[in-house]
């Protein structure tokens, strides 16, 4: 049954996007999608019933277009980040002042509940300008919308995600994957539905406040999941410890490969930056079992859409 309240996503038509809307859909709430390029996402107003899903035209570094997008909304949901830098899209414009056009138009138009995405390693301090202007943008979302909760993920994985499928992908052609710092860094990785339960919770129930920081059930090394990886597409390769220097270098080449048009950077050297720092919930935040979610395991999701990078797909048998 359809509720009367309205729910603004920008960012709705992303990889976590995708999974926030039909959580939302599924609580019968109607959801306005709010996206830069419509015309590219309309298999989203199919998510649930005729009417439900709406997409509208919005551009976060365009007040006037958040001001359109958050009218009449009961809630607001911020997805709206990037990994990398590319033309107009850059981290302090969309995920510091971009946060903050939309947390200044939602309290400004009455919005009731808003909740921002934002990152574990969101840190003012860090050296790396994703981790930074998440803290900026945390910090502009707080003061406009004292009532906003912020929801900081770890890794997410999924069907579409940018981890698990870029790496075994690499593994099709690549006689090695590189172990940054030796893969050290430990990881908690985290399912898109269960991310997108919590935004549901937090846009549903208005005991929900704060900040959470959103974990899998295990914390794995950098070097355990690449392992995992490759025996889930029963590639065998060499893992070779890279110093992060030589990291470093690495992504200076992803940035100058992505000057070509069309060409998305392999690495750069802010992830590089992120890479030496360790993505697990702290020991005293609130988690996701602090929102009523079970979190799923990456060994119960992953290998079902890891199975194309077989070498036969889904006929593929190990020996």
């Amino acid at each position: 049954m359809l509720r009367d309240e309205m729910i603004t996503v920008f960012g709705g038509s992303g990889f976590v996007g995708r999974y926030v809307v039909r959580a939302l859909v599924k609580k019968g709430y109607r959801v306005r999608v709010a996206t830069r390029r419509p015309h590219l996402a309309l298999d989203m107003k199919v998510t649930g019933v005729v009417g439900q899903v709406e997409l509208m035209q919005a551009n976060v570094r365009n007040p006037a277009s958040v001001a359109r997008a958050v009218a009449g909304a009961h809630g607001v949901v911020n997805l709206v980040g990037i990994l990398a830098e590319s033309g107009k899209q850059r981290f302090a414009s969309l995920q510091a002042d971009g946060a903050r056009n939309i947390a200044e138009a939602a309290a400004a138009a009455g919005v009731q509940r808003f909740v921002q995405m934002s990152a574990i390693g969101a840190d003012a301090g860090s050296k790396s300008r994703y981790a930074a202007t998440k803290a900026a943008g945390e910090a502009a979302v707080q003061q406009a919308f004292p009532g906003a909760v912020i929801l900081r993920p770890s890794i997410i994985f999924g069907t579409e995600d940018e981890f698990f499928n870029r790496f075994a992908d690499m593994a099709r052609f690549a006689p090695a994957l590189p172990l940054p710092g030796g893969g050290r860094m430990k990881m908690q990785p985290v399912f898109a539905g269960d991310v997108a339960a919590s935004v549901a919770t937090a846009i549903s129930d208005a005991s929900v406040a704060g900040v959470y920081e959103l974990g899998g059930p295990r914390t794995y090394t950098y070097k355990e999941l690449m392992a995992f990886i490759l025996k889930t597409i029963d590639r065998p390769r060499l893992l070779v410890p890279v110093p992060m220097f030589a990291m470093s270098l690495l992504g200076l080449a992803g940035e100058l490969a992505a000057i070509l048009p069309f060409v998305q950077p392999f690495l750069t050297r802010d992830q590089v930056v992120m890479l030496g720092k360790d993505n697990v919930v702290a020991p005293d935040a609130h988690g996701i079992g602090d929102l009523g979610i079970t979190p799923e395991t990456v060994e119960a999701i992953v290998p079902g859409y890891l199975e194309r990078y077989r070498r036969y797909g889904q006929f593929h048998e190990t020996a």
